[in-house]
């Protein structure tokens, strides 16, 4: 059998109901709560053959450990994605290539809000150091809003080596730091590229800066000195969208 994984809050159960019904095991509910939103779920789940069992609340805090359910939980086989860097690249062809690189983002809420704004924004996957990154666990999850199970989320040993190994593969490594000369609206990125994004504060580690191929800046013109890098990562990817569909609306 396939690793489980635990889905829990209304879009992370009705997310993979959209993408892969056949992928749930079981799906756990409040007993006491018959509000349209859940009997809306549970007529989905019901419709693509998923057994739906109404339990306590207190059994759905147990299985959640501390997650706000919402009161929905399901089990679920671990959706398969890519897992390597290279083979994202080998699947994308003559393609240009769209990552996110985050160094040292480990709350579990800012991961979600990024992945799900990849998804949104079309990027191939989201990359991060295995030592300095929040997994995919239940609140990635609830956040994500089923952005982690279409978004490969690719933890590396080595981020620096990773990076160069990007390069070499012609994709352009933008890193964003407050005191960069240029701003994101120099960057070209209707070639494959990179964005970089280091932690609300720390920003990036010195020798992920100096890998970059280029460090720009998200202009500021109020009086806040940074973003939360789930914004910034925000405004980067959808930089990237804006010149890649630029042109094509008649």
């Amino acid at each position: 059998m396939s690793a489980s994984q635990l889905l829990v809050g209304f879009h992370a159960v009705t997310a993979r109901l959209r993408h892969d019904a056949k992928s749930i095991r079981e799906i756990y509910v409040e007993a006491s709560r018959r509000d349209r939103r859940m009997l809306t779920l549970i007529e989905q789940a019901q419709a693509a053959g998923c057994k739906v069992h109404p339990v306590a609340a207190d059994r759905l805090d147990g299985m959640a450990k501390g997650t706000r359910h919402q009161g929905v939980v399901a089990t679920a086989a671990a959706v398969e994605l890519a897992f390597d860097v290279d083979e994202v690249l080998d699947e994308l062809g003559d393609k240009p290539a769209f990552f996110l690189v985050l160094d040292g983002v480990t709350d579990p809420h800012n991961l979600g809000a990024c992945l799900r704004t990849a998804d949104a924004a079309g990027a191939h996957a989201v990359i991060a150091p295995r030592d300095r990154a929040v997994g995919l666990n239940t609140t990635v999850q609830r956040v994500a809003c089923g952005a982690a199970d279409t978004v490969p989320y690719i933890t590396v040993t080595n981020l620096a080596r990773t990076l160069r190994a990007l390069k070499a593969r012609d994709v352009w490594v933008v890193g964003t730091d407050d005191e960069a000369e240029g701003d994101l609206y120099s960057v070209d990125a209707k070639r494959s590229i990179a964005w970089v994004l280091g932690a609300e504060g720390e920003g990036m580690r010195r020798l992920t800066r100096d890998t970059c191929d280029q460090l720009v800046r998200i202009p500021m013109l109020g009086s806040v000195e940074s973003l939360n890098v789930s914004v910034a990562s925000s405004v980067c990817l959808y930089e990237t969208v804006r010149q890649r569909t630029q042109g094509r609306r008649g």
